[in-house]
């Protein structure tokens, strides 16, 4: 009679807990769509062709510049540059010239012989895009060691901002054994609950963003609770718990775009200046603190994965579920804990992968979600630090290899080598070798 009360209980306090996360993430939604700074960016005029581009000096962005574009048949239109330089106005036709005049805002000025006043005209496309920088534009040749420097600089920000997506998801297959397809959506999570918090609710970004990673964590403790915990203790297998992930993936992803529309946000401070006296380096203030934030939270991982007593048990049911409950830990607790965990490293993820795309769209976790799944394949299914191996290994192909291939397939380099690696080592770099049959 006591286990009986105990499982209605367990039961109650799930749906309640999953009742509230529903409730929460559809606020988030709602906010997010009725805020103006993440609905679609549509042309207030709605016309049919477009003149846009960006007004920048010496690599920043200069915002509220008064951009004027007239039309030979009278036609007359302006904006303002935005925070990060962009601009962008809607013409009712193609088929004549229009000239484009540029005022710069009070205290810039334009240096000698700058052209404020240009003519363009469309060609087959239906856009139009013209930049203008108000430094004299020289030619300069980098040497292969320097693109080499900088690559690797870019490809080690990238993996480790990689390697927070790919630890939750080694976590969570490690504990339960799923492969969570809906782990790119727990990271598009994380980038539109900052851009709510800080462009909707006007909260300063270096708040937003603790408070997108712990809605983030809100969000994998109601999933888990509402579905997958639910779906197990129902006895379904790892293949159809992982189509479960799939239509999951489906669905959330439809349902981002479906309130944000699918155009492409910015995070305040996304458009830092780079930071001077570095060499062949390009580095912002942005890509300093990504890395640093990156770097101290592996670290209070690993700390936590290994010092603690809950990070204990997290690796003693990833080892051995069965014995680890005949020791006495609460398999499931454990396992509630390592979704917390991995919802909001990803929350993290999309937050820092939002500020090196840079923006934010609906899919955006998507298009890491292979990049996530090679690096965890590539360091050994089920441990985290082999997460942390291969996705800071991933994320150097991936910018490295931009030196010799064309950029559009710079993620196939990294899958080739993948899939050449795992000829020889199959089960990964710190994966262990298991008896098959």
């Amino acid at each position: 009679m006591g286990i009986t009360r105990t499982s209605r209980a367990d039961n109650r306090s799930s749906r309640a807990i999953a009742t509230l996360i529903a409730a929460l993430f559809a606020a988030v939604l709602l906010l997010g769509w009725a805020s103006p700074a993440s609905a679609q960016t549509d042309d207030p005029e709605d016309l049919p062709y477009t003149i846009a581009g960006n007004v920048r000096t010496d690599g920043a962005p200069i915002p509220d510049a008064t951009v004027t574009v007239t039309g030979a048949d009278g036609f007359e239109s302006e904006a303002t540059t935005a925070e990060n330089g962009s601009f962008r106005i809607g013409v009712p036709t193609k088929d004549t010239p229009y000239t484009i005049d540029l005022e710069l805002p009070s205290g810039v000025t334009a240096p000698d012989g700058f052209e404020s006043s240009v003519e363009v005209t469309f060609g087959a496309t239906s856009t139009i895009t013209r930049n203008f920088t108000l430094t004299a534009a020289e030619r300069v040749t980098t040497s292969f060691v320097d693109q080499l420097i900088s690559r690797t600089v870019n490809g080690l920000n990238f993996g480790l901002m990689l390697a927070l997506a790919a630890i939750g998801v080694s976590l969570v297959f490690g504990t339960t054994g799923l492969s969570n397809f809906a782990h790119g959506e727990m990271v598009t999570f994380g980038a539109l609950a900052a851009l709510l918090f800080s462009a909707g609710l006007d909260v300063p970004i270096w708040i937003a963003i603790p408070l997108a990673v712990i809605a983030s964590a809100l969000f994998g403790l109601g999933m888990d609770a509402g579905i997958w915990r639910p779906l197990r203790r129902k006895g379904l297998g790892t293949v159809q718990l992982m189509i479960v992930s799939i239509g999951l993936s489906l669905a959330l992803r439809y349902v981002y775009q479906m309130f944000v529309g699918g155009g492409t946000e910015q995070l305040p401070g996304g458009d830092s200046a780079s930071i001077p006296g570095l060499g062949p380096i390009r580095l912002t203030v942005t890509d300093v603190v990504s890395m640093a934030v990156s770097i101290v939270v592996i670290a209070g991982f690993a700390f936590w994965l290994m010092r603690t007593r809950i990070g204990r048990a997290t690796r003693a049911v990833s080892d051995n579920p069965s014995l680890a409950a005949a020791s006495g830990i609460d398999v499931d607790a454990v396992v509630r804990v390592v979704w917390v965990v991995s919802a909001a490293l990803a929350g993290l993820s999309g937050v820092l992968w939002a500020f090196f795309r840079p923006g934010i769209k609906w899919d955006m976790g998507t298009s890491i979600l292979l990049l996530v799944f090679a690096a965890v394949t590539l360091g050994g299914l089920g441990t985290a630090f082999g997460a942390l191996i291969g996705s800071i290994i991933v994320g150097l192909l991936v910018e490295v290899s931009t030196l010799w291939i064309p950029s559009d397939l710079k993620y196939v380099g990294a899958l080739v080598v993948l899939i050449v690696i795992l000829l020889f080592r199959p089960q990964g770099i710190l994966g262990r070798r298991e008896r098959i049959g």
